[in-house]
């Protein structure tokens, strides 16, 4: 019911056209009431006196066109106006699940498949359009059409009525139980096709990888296990739509039966006339049609709430990074930073940081150094609020981050990493997601502060040259130095450098070493280092391992006492030696 309920309120924004929608339906129901009352009328009395049938058809010709031009007209609406009303909705929440994805923090993308998001996001909300408008119409017509068609039955012979009515109990029943049935399998359904998405996603995203080992039929084992597990849900989920339906089926042929068997027993009886049982006839034709549609409205229920309880699932989870009530925007920043015994961990099992305090102020460049999984991706993540501290706090320029807007504490923070991700569009588009309505001017400008304006003049199209899927199409330094570029642009006071050279040659890095020289001016910078020759210059240098910040000092006091940082320069020095 809590799950109906919340359905409904997608309905609120569109409760005229519902309400008309609803008064369409009544009026077709109606009017197919009519007829059977409308066909016994003219049997028994109007045609009776063959001399007057002739002056009275003309009017019932005219009475019967403006009843089916209204029927016309409703079912227009209905078919038309309903169905815009629950692409609406799908829209709707579609929106929403966008919008929680979001606000969503890593913790939550860390856990979970991007392939299953997005059947969440799509498959999942497809059957949510046909329920949300044929659902309570179908529900709302068939109601009017079986209360309707039974009280006429019993009003023309009761007796046979509530025969008619037992069958349709014992048909109810039967719905019920199997009704669980299916909605196990359509619960199934939905996991499985999420799964073959998760295994299409994570192949076609890494064919470089795929094709370069020569691992195509491995993929396709992958997927041909998904693909066969959804399968064999769909097949479970057939069965049992199978005998609901044939079972359906069979209480609706006893219905047609009963009539014919229990109505002659009747009218040997001479207790029911031979018109009667025919217009009783014509009902039952109405009386079932309205049952044929809520059994098809069962399976469009299970399909539409299955999908609805899996949009639900993710809607109804609280963000676990959000602003809090009185959160204060971030102003005139400074860049001091300071964590103050800050623990954390990713789950459970494994603490990552332990009580770590440290101190950076405005203006300078730290390096994090320290072997891989020490925690140094993770100090840079707690600063952004990609993932909030178990304990302790982070400030910076003496607030608690936690009291700052979220959204004013991230424009304030610029981040490059290894890893660039660029979107389908042209170059200048990626560049100006750096600053929302940036001029043509400032992206230029920026782009020669990241050394790549040249390279960019140098395109067919320039600036309108199309990057391809995650910029296929460029080198890996030219997208570094695109990032950078979109860095310049949006112009932060604390700079984040993730291991931003350490996947490229030694002359692209040494080219965006000096964009990255040139963007770290006059800001707070963190740079985590890969390569120790890029960090020399550092105001302070920060070696961390599992323990927590282990050394602190420039290159040449850290030398001086030869300890970890030593060790790891030598290292490095000997292996280009």
């Amino acid at each position: 019911m809590t799950t109906l309920k919340k359905f409904i309120n997608y309905y609120k924004p569109y409760k005229t056209i519902f309400i008309l929608d609803l008064i369409c339906a009544c009026l077709i129901s109606i009017i197919d009431l009519l007829f059977p009352l409308i066909l016994n009328y003219c049997t028994n009395t109007l045609f009776i006196d063959k001399q007057n049938i002739l002056s009275i058809l003309p009017y019932l010709a005219l009475f019967l066109l403006i009843l089916y031009t209204i029927r016309a007209l409703s079912k227009y609406f209905v078919s038309s106006q309903g169905h815009i009303m629950g692409a609406k909705m799908e829209r709707d929440m579609r929106n929403d699940l966008f919008d929680q994805y979001q606000k969503l923090s890593f913790r939550y993308y860390d856990e979970n498949n991007t392939g299953v998001m997005m059947s969440r996001i799509t498959t999942d909300l497809f059957d949510i359009s046909e329920f949300a408008h044929h659902g309570p119409e179908n529900l709302f017509i068939s109601f009017l059409k079986i209360s309707g068609s039974f009280i006429i039955l019993m009003s023309i012979y009761w007796p046979l009525a509530l025969i008619l009515l037992v069958i349709t109990i014992a048909m109810g029943i039967f719905s019920y139980f199997n009704n669980k049935k299916m909605r196990a399998t359509f619960d199934d359904n939905r996991r499985k096709i999420g799964e073959v998405n998760a295994s299409v996603q994570d192949s076609l995203s890494g064919i470089r990888v795929v094709q370069s080992f020569t691992n195509e039929q491995v993929e396709k084992e992958k997927f041909d296990y998904s693909n066969n597990l959804f399968l064999e849900s769909k097949k479970n989920n057939y069965r049992a739509m199978g005998i609901f339906q044939s079972g359906n089926n069979f209480f609706q042929g006893l219905l047609y039966a009963s009539v014919l068997i229990f109505g002659g027993y009747f009218v040997a009886l001479g207790n029911l006339e031979v018109i009667d049982l025919a217009t009783f006839a014509l009902y039952i034709g109405i009386f079932i049609s309205p049952i044929e549609v809520l059994v098809e409205l069962t399976e469009m229920f299970q399909k539409g709430i299955s999908g609805f309880r899996r949009f639900e699932e993710v809607v109804s989870l609280t963000p676990e990074i959000k602003d809090e009530k009185d959160a204060k925007e971030l102003k005139d920043v400074k860049g001091n930073i300071d964590f103050n015994h800050v623990y954390f961990q990713y789950n459970q099992d494994e603490t990552l940081l332990q009580d770590v305090s440290l101190s950076i102020k405005a203006g300078t460049k730290v390096a994090l150094v320290g072997p891989s999984g020490s925690g140094k991706t993770t100090i840079c993540s707690l600063i952004p609020r990609f993932y909030d501290v178990d304990q302790g706090e982070i400030l910076i320029d003496g607030q608690n981050i936690r009291s700052l807007q979220l959204k004013s504490l991230r424009q304030n923070i610029g981040i490059v990493q290894q890893d660039v991700y660029l979107f389908s569009g042209t170059i200048a588009q990626n560049i100006s997601y750096g600053k929302e309505n940036a001029s043509f001017e400032e992206i230029v400008e920026a782009s020669k502060k990241a050394n790549i304006h040249d390279f960019i003049q140098s395109l067919p199209d320039g600036y309108d040259t199309f990057v391809g899927q995650r910029g296929a199409r460029l080198s890996g330094g030219q997208k570094q130095r695109i990032a950078i570029a979109r860095v310049f642009l949006k112009n932060p006071k604390i700079l984040i450098l993730d291991e931003a050279t350490s996947a490229l040659d030694n002359e692209s890095e040494q080219v965006i070493q000096n964009s990255l020289d040139e963007l770290a001016k006059n800001r707070t910078c963190i740079t985590i280092a890969h390569r120790l020759s890029t960090i020399k210059n550092a105001d302070e240098i920060l070696v961390v391992d599992s323990q927590g910040i282990k050394e602190k000092g420039t290159h040449e006091e850290l030398m001086k006492i030869n300890g970890l940082y030593a060790k790891y320069y030598q290292l490095q020095f000997e292996k280009r030696s």
